[in-house]
């Protein structure tokens, strides 16, 4: 028998080549990983090894292993359905609460207490049998017999945008699916999960890597479940919820999908603008906040303007000038600079300038030079009685900011994309990764900065976005969905070179993969029909007012 080495935790041993990652765990702390690092790639713990390797083993702790944990248990809710109630269609989006919203697409078909508890209990079967998740290769006429056989009509519809002439499945007994996905081996592995009825549909609930591998408790959100359900009823109502959707309405005619989208867009900022006019008496901030890459600099420019054309003459202030020097910032107990942290702002002296500036006094507003790190002399401002200020950052939202302000003087908008566009029914697209890939392409455009380093800094930027962001956005008074359904179109040109350029030992060619999996079934569009107002410009350049 041919022997490999291998290097396990420090330690190299012998081992028999094609030994399956499984078989290196002893069988009591097997179901503690969902996915392995090996040499540098992501790979499947059914993953038989031909040669010499570096492995490290994944829990639910790693963002990557997680996702295979979600998607796996979507696999088997989806079966659940298919074993249920054969002739019922549904659809998974990403919802409220970190958590999977779960909807019939059949017509009369209602997701009730029953048909939640019918389903948790298959689900809680499923995990006590412990049944094997095989990974299949099959040619595309027979992935297409496949779908027609499980109802998967959606599937077959992408599969024309697929360059490979194969298609990878899972086979779970005799069901057949794909999650576009890694999967656990089998079924004994998602052992942890919430299901509960959440009309008209149900909520699944998986444990978070950011949340230490534990299930988070449910927190209702009015105001983002509201932004996500306008959201979801948006994409139907154009014909775009999913990828061989967009595809299509972006080879019938590229300009006015693109124009949709942009009147969206100005539709929501006359909308918000009205609401801010009726008011205007009183408020005197306009306070901009949301995640990283929401595009909140194009959105204060467009919402000046919008409240220009009403009579109103605001003044923008950027959050960021009042940065603290870079190098009088103390790092974090990782040793790296946290700049999501609140306090790396001057928050007494941005409360002191709003406060004059709002009583009509003259104040010096700092600039915050990126380039040097440092805060140097800005311009000195006076503002007129009736012109409200626009602040955007991320810490906007936050009272500690602005606490020196009366709260019935301040108008509170919380910006993010909401996307609820999906590969197909079973597999939702995340808002997160449709912010990062903005972010890489804006990184690379405008900071020359690489994929590489966008993605090492991404976890800091999230863990700072649901400690000093999220908590907040509950108290706007209004949420500005920032997606544009024709985007990842665009991205894609942007995006793909960047991420190709991760190289196979690099710590983030794991992550490059993935979204360079999503991105290849997306048809790239010729941006010269997208306005320079729009703000994926403030991403991909060409914007208009120099963001």
């Amino acid at each position: 028998d041919y022997m490999i080495r291998i290097k396990l935790n420090e330690t190299t041993q012998e081992i028999k080549k094609g030994t399956r990652l499984l078989d290196l765990l002893d069988p009591s702390v097997q179901k503690n990983y969902y996915t392995c690092k090996v040499n540098g790639r992501l790979r499947e713990l059914t993953y038989p090894l031909n040669k010499n390797a570096e492995i490290e083993f994944l829990g639910i702790e790693n963002t990557e292993s997680m996702k295979t944990y979600e998607a796996t248990l979507r696999y088997m809710v989806a079966k659940a359905f298919h074993e249920l109630y054969p002739n019922v269609i549904v659809r998974f989006n990403y919802n409220v609460s970190r958590s999977i919203f779960v909807k019939s697409e059949t017509p009369n078909f209602i997701i009730d207490m029953n048909v939640s508890n019918n389903i948790k209990k298959y689900i809680q079967k499923l995990v006590e049998e412990d049944l094997p998740i095989e990974r299949v290769t099959v040619d595309l006429d027979e992935a297409e017999r496949i779908y027609k056989e499980f109802n998967l009509h959606d599937k077959l519809d992408i599969l024309a945008y697929r360059p490979e002439t194969t298609v990878h499945l899972y086979k779970c007994g005799n069901y057949y699916n794909y999650m576009h996905a890694y999967m656990a081996p089998s079924t004994g592995y998602i052992s942890k999960f919430e299901i509960r009825p959440y009309s008209p549909g149900l909520i699944i609930q998986y444990p978070r890597s950011e949340y230490k591998g534990e299930i988070p408790p449910f927190e209702e959100s009015i105001v983002y479940g509201k932004t996500l359900k306008a959201a979801s009823k948006w994409a139907h109502t154009i014909n775009a919820e999913t990828v061989d959707k967009i595809n299509d309405r972006v080879t019938e005619n590229t300009r006015d999908f693109i124009q949709i989208c942009e009147t969206k867009h100005n539709n929501m900022l006359a909308e918000l603008s009205d609401m801010i006019a009726k008011d205007i008496e009183n408020i005197r901030l306009i306070l901009i906040a949301g995640p990283s890459s929401s595009g909140k600099t194009t959105f204060s420019n467009r919402l000046r303007i919008a409240l220009m054309s009403r009579g109103i003459t605001p003044y923008t202030i950027s959050m960021d000038d009042y940065y603290i020097d870079r190098d009088k910032i103390l790092p974090g107990p990782d040793g790296k600079l946290d700049l999501e942290d609140i306090n790396t702002l001057d928050i007494e002296l941005f409360n002191e300038h709003m406060y004059k500036l709002i009583n009509g006094e003259e104040v010096d507003v700092p600039r915050f030079d990126f380039t040097i790190a440092r805060r140097v002399k800005g311009h000195t401002v006076k503002v007129p009685e009736n012109s409200p200020i626009i602040i955007e950052g991320i810490h906007a939202l936050n009272e500690q900011m602005s606490s020196s302000i009366p709260k019935h003087q301040k108008f509170k908008i919380f910006i993010s994309p909401q996307i609820q566009v999906n590969m197909d029914n079973h597999t939702p697209i995340s808002t997160t990764d449709l912010r990062l890939l903005r972010r890489i392409v804006r990184d690379k455009e405008f900071r020359n900065a690489s994929a590489e380093k966008t993605l090492d800094m991404w976890n800091s930027v999230r863990s700072g976005e649901f400690k000093w962001i999220y908590p907040h956005q509950e108290q706007s008074n209004y949420v500005y969905n920032s997606e544009l359904s024709y985007e990842l179109c665009v991205l894609k040109k942007y995006a793909m070179p960047l991420l190709k350029e991760i190289s196979s030992e690099s710590e983030f060619y794991i992550t490059a993969n993935r979204l360079i999996k999503y991105l290849k079934y997306f048809k790239e569009i010729d941006e010269s029909a997208i306005p320079c107002n729009s703000l994926i410009r403030e991403f991909i350049g060409g914007s208009c007012f120099n963001v």
